[in-house]
C-alpha cells in the first residue's frame, strides 16, 4: 500500500471536506461543537449518512461494503470529521466487532451481522467487564452452561457503554470453568431482548447515563451465536481490541478541542484582557500543542511502517496513554480558560458560537474516564514494560 504524496492527500481531504460541507448539517455540527449531549437518533442518522456514501466503514474491504482505503487515508478521514464537528462513528459494531465476524464469524454470522451493522439496524454493546474483572478481564465469572443445543448464561457485565440503546451485545463468557483463566472463555452474540436480561443504568460523574450494569439470569442463547471455536473467545477478544490501534490517540477530537482553547483563551474579561497575555497559561497551550503534535507525527509514523509491511507492537499501548493524557489536560485547560468575559462576548466570537460553561465542566468530569477504559493506561504501562521492555 503506497503512501499518499502531498497532492495526493490535499485531494483527498478536500473530497471528504466537501462530503462534510453538504452533508453535516449545521444543526448537528453545533451540537457537537458546543458539547451538547447527544441523543441515538443523532448518532444513527449521521452513520445513515455516511453508509450511504459507502464511507460508514472506512476499514472494511470493499467486497464487504467498506471502502478499501489504506490505513492513511482512514485516519485522514477520520481527523476530517473530527475537526467538521461530525459525531463519532460509535466503534462497537462497524470497528470492533465487524473485523473479528469477518475473519473468525461463519458464514452465516457474516451475512447476517454485517449488513445489519451497516444498516443501523443493529446497534451493538460490549459485555466484558464485570465488577472485580476489569483490567484483569481473564478473571472474568460470567458463566456458560451448554444444556443441548444451546448456552444458559448467568452473571453480570458493568461499565457497559449505551447498553439501554443496544439491541445487541457481544460478550466474553467463561464456558469451560476448569481451564486456565484465558483458555475456557468463548466470545458470544446475544440479542437484548432474550428474557433473564436485565439493565440498569449507572450514573457518570458528569451526572449522564452512558453506562449500565447487565445482569443474566439463565439466559438461553444458540450455540450458531458463539463466534469462532468454543473457550477460544480470549483470542477474538485480544483480537477486537487491536482493530483501533492508529486512531486510540483520536488526535482529530484532540486538535478540535486545541482550537477551541486557543479561541476561549483570546476571549477578552471584564478588564479587557485574555489569558493569551498570561506568559504562563500561553505557555501551558503551546506545551500541550507542543504534545499533541509529537503524538500525530509518532502515528503518522507507524502507520507508514504499516503499510510498509512492518509489523506494529506495543506502540498503540504509547498511542492510548498519550492520547488519553493529552486529551485530559485539554480538558482542564478548557475549564480552567472559563472566566468572566465582557458582555455580549461569552457566547461566541468571530468563528461562531462557543460552548457553554456547563457543557466543557461536563466533559472535564465525563473524560476523567479516558485514561482506564480500553485497558486502563496503568495496564497499558505494564504492555509496554513486558513485551518491549521485557522486564
Amino acid at each position: 500500500m503506497a503512501i499518499l504524496d502531498k497532492a495526493g492527500e490535499l485531494q483527498f481531504r478536500s473530497e471528504v471536506r466537501k462530503f462534510l460541507s453538504e452533508s453535516l448539517s449545521p444543526q448537528l455540527r453545533n451540537k457537537v461543537l458546543e458539547h451538547a449531549l447527544l441523543t441515538k437518533e443523532d448518532l444513527v442518522g449521521w452513520q445513515k449518512t455516511l453508509n450511504a456514501q459507502g464511507w460508514l466503514a472506512p476499514g472494511w474491504p470493499a467486497s464487504l461494503g467498506g471502502t478499501g482505503w489504506t490505513p492513511q487515508q482512514v485516519y485522514m478521514f477520520e481527523e476530517e470529521c473530527w475537526l467538521a464537528g461530525a459525531p463519532e462513528v460509535f466503534a462497537f459494531g462497524p470497528k470492533m466487532l465487524a473485523p473479528v465476524l469477518m475473519k473468525h464469524g461463519s458464514p452465516e454470522q457474516k451475512a447476517f451481522f454485517l449488513p445489519r451493522i451497516l444498516s443501523s439496524e443493529d446497534w451493538w454493546c460490549q459485555g466484558y467487564s464485570e465488577p472485580g474483572s476489569g483490567s484483569d478481564l481473564a478473571s472474568l465469572r460470567t458463566r456458560g452452561v451448554i444444556d443441548g443445543d444451546e448456552l444458559v448464561i448467568d452473571g453480570q457485565k458493568t461499565w457497559t457503554t449505551y447498553a439501554h440503546y443496544a439491541n445487541r451485545m457481544f460478550c466474553l463468557v467463561r464456558t469451560d470453568p476448569v481451564a486456565k483463566p484465558q483458555e475456557g472463555i468463548s466470545f458470544v452474540l446475544l440479542d437484548m431482548d432474550t428474557p433473564g436480561i436485565t439493565v440498569r443504568p449507572l450514573i457518570l460523574l458528569d451526572g449522564t447515563h452512558e453506562v449500565n450494569e447487565v445482569f443474566f439470569d439463565q439466559v438461553r442463547v444458540p450455540l450458531t451465536n458463539v463466534v469462532g471455536e468454543l473457550h477460544h473467545g480470549w483470542t477474538y477478544a485480544k483480537a477486537l481490541l487491536g482493530h483501533e490501534r492508529f486512531n486510540a490517540g483520536k488526535i482529530g477530537r484532540s486538535l478540535r478541542e486545541l482550537a477551541l482553547l486557543k479561541r476561549l483563551a483570546a476571549q477578552p474579561d471584564m478588564r479587557g484582557r485574555s489569558l493569551l497575555e498570561d506568559p504562563r497559561f500561553a505557555e501551558r497551550i503551546a506545551a500541550a500543542e507542543v504534545d499533541l503534535l509529537a503524538l500525530e507525527r509518532t502515528t503518522l509514523r507507524l502507520i507508514a511502517a504499516a503499510q510498509a509491511g512492518v509489523g506494529i507492537g506495543v506502540e498503540p499501548s504509547i498511542l492510548k496513554i498519550r492520547g488519553t493524557e493529552i486529551a485530559q489536560n485539554l480538558s482542564a485547560l478548557l475549564v480552567e480558560a472559563l472566566r468572566p468575559y465582557q458582555p455580549g462576548a461569552e457566547s461566541r466570537d468571530a468563528l461562531g458560537p462557543l460552548p457553554p460553561p456547563a457543557a466543557l465542566l461536563r466533559q472535564y468530569l465525563n473524560w476523567r474516564k479516558l485514561s482506564i477504559y480500553g485497558g486502563s493506561n496503568e495496564v497499558q504501562r505494564n504492555i509496554i514494560a513486558k513485551f518491549a521492555l521485557g522486564l
